[in-house]
């Protein structure tokens, strides 16, 4: 089976959240419902030096993510409905409208809280990796739209030969977990990630 995927480049990404724009315009989301979030990470200390307090391994980046299409997604696994599916065609993660109850299962599910609910419909929501556009052959809103040219998209094992075969980047969770559909370049400075938070959590 084919496999889409994202590819993100954390070491170039300014964390305008232009994709987060892009994402919402053309999927007419409501207040409050964000299918593509940009995250801010970074960490450091400060250390007493002459005298004076200097700053000590300060860090920053930021990550842009949405669903993963992840080759064993838990939100497939859990829902009750049948809504969550994973095609069969290209491995992209789609919710069915019809069959969705917005119990929010796949939500909790979802080491990346992908799904969210759509406070009108009542429905699970995800990305889809703007299928409709994929199939005028144009390239999904996010993508298309990023000015700094982070992000892309195509078959997995294509993005692997390009971009190298990461899929973990903190803070998200270890690619062991659901197998993500995601390639990454790490920030410029990986090693101190380990001690870091996400610096922007009342938006993440």
């Amino acid at each position: 089976m084919k496999q889409k995927a994202w590819y993100f480049d954390a070491s170039s990404c300014i964390g305008c959240k232009t994709c987060e724009m892009a994402c919402k315009d053309t999927n007419d989301l409501q207040v409050g419902v964000r299918l593509r979030r940009v995250r801010e990470y970074g960490g450091g200390h400060w250390i007493v030096r002459n005298g004076f307090e200097q700053p000590a391994g300060v860090f920053t980046y930021f990550v842009s993510t949405s669903c993963m299409h992840c080759q064993e997604p838990p939100c497939v696994n859990v829902c009750p409905a049948g809504a969550m599916q994973k095609r069969e065609e290209d491995g992209i993660v789609v919710v069915d409208s019809e069959k969705c109850i917005g119990c929010g299962y796949c939500q909790w599910a979802c080491p990346y809280d992908a799904p969210r609910l759509d406070p009108t419909t009542h429905i699970m929501r995800k990305c889809d990796m703007c299928i409709d556009l994929q199939d005028r052959g144009e390239k999904p809103a996010c993508v298309a739209n990023c000015p700094m040219r982070c992000l892309d998209f195509g078959e997995l094992e294509e993005l692997r030969a390009k971009y190298g075969d990461v899929d973990t980047i903190m803070p998200l969770p270890s690619g062991d977990v659901t197998k993500p559909s995601f390639v990454v370049t790490p920030p410029k400075y990986p090693s101190q990630s380990a001690g870091g938070r996400i610096r922007d959590l009342m938006e993440a």
